[in-house]
């Protein structure tokens, strides 16, 4: 179990880390999603539903792909598949109280966009408990788990790896992070597609239960 000091810094995913995957958000967004590459390419709904799930294979995102092959508007697409019902979001002060323990600084780090972490956050009740959101647009639009979001979110907040804890719930996007000398923690997903890496012994800890996770380290913490 890691030891959090007041030099540590907690980097967070969002969606299915800092809330159960069973609210299962994504189930809307992909509705969205295959609804905007209907509606942008003409396509009837199973052809739109074939490239989403394509692009997002070959790109990382189903964002990337539509801005590599045929120059879409980011901006309309983010506000577009994030206007979902956070209603399923249970409001969290466990998670809050816990986030409040520990005494150090606390980032979200996303391959969604600062609008919808934000929504997000709020539903949750731990918006006061984050410095900073790195975002996809932050990223450039490049998503987890290529190198290069990582290096920028590093460099951007001023982060020593070797201080960071990262907790995602998508088992590859720890690798890149546990080369770079961060501590790794895998929040156990519903989805089948989030299991791709847990074996990799590059995953220090994992928890099905994140705020229980996060009240163990506050029994641990250095103040």
């Amino acid at each position: 179990m890691p030891v959090v000091t007041r030099e540590s810094v907690l980097i967070f995913d969002l969606d299915n880390t800092l809330y159960p995957s069973a609210c299962d958000l994504f189930s809307q967004v992909s509705v969205l999603i295959k609804k905007y590459v209907s509606e942008t390419l003409g396509l009837p709904d199973e052809q739109a539903f074939l490239i989403q799930k394509n692009y997002f294979r070959r790109y990382g995102t189903t964002l990337r792909g539509l801005m590599l092959e045929h120059k879409i508007d980011p901006a309309d697409y983010l506000h577009k598949v994030h206007d979902i019902d956070l209603s399923v979001v249970a409001p969290s002060p466990v998670l809050s109280q816990a986030l409040t323990a520990l005494p150090c600084r606390k980032v979200i780090f996303t391959n969604a966009s600062r609008s919808h972490a934000e929504r997000v956050m709020q539903r949750l009740g731990i918006h006061n408990h984050f410095e900073t959101i790195f975002d996809i647009v932050d990223a450039d639009y490049i998503p987890k788990p290529e190198q290069q979001p990582y290096d920028r979110m590093l460099a951007r907040d001023g982060i020593n790896p070797k201080n960071a804890i990262y907790f995602e719930d998508m088992a590859k996007n720890l690798l890149p992070a546990k080369d770079m000398g961060m501590t790794t923690v895998w929040v156990h997903s519903d989805s089948d597609w989030a299991h791709e890496g847990r074996d990799d012994p590059r995953i220090d800890h994992e928890t099905d239960n994140l705020p229980e996770f996060l009240e163990m380290l506050v029994a641990k913490a250095v103040r």
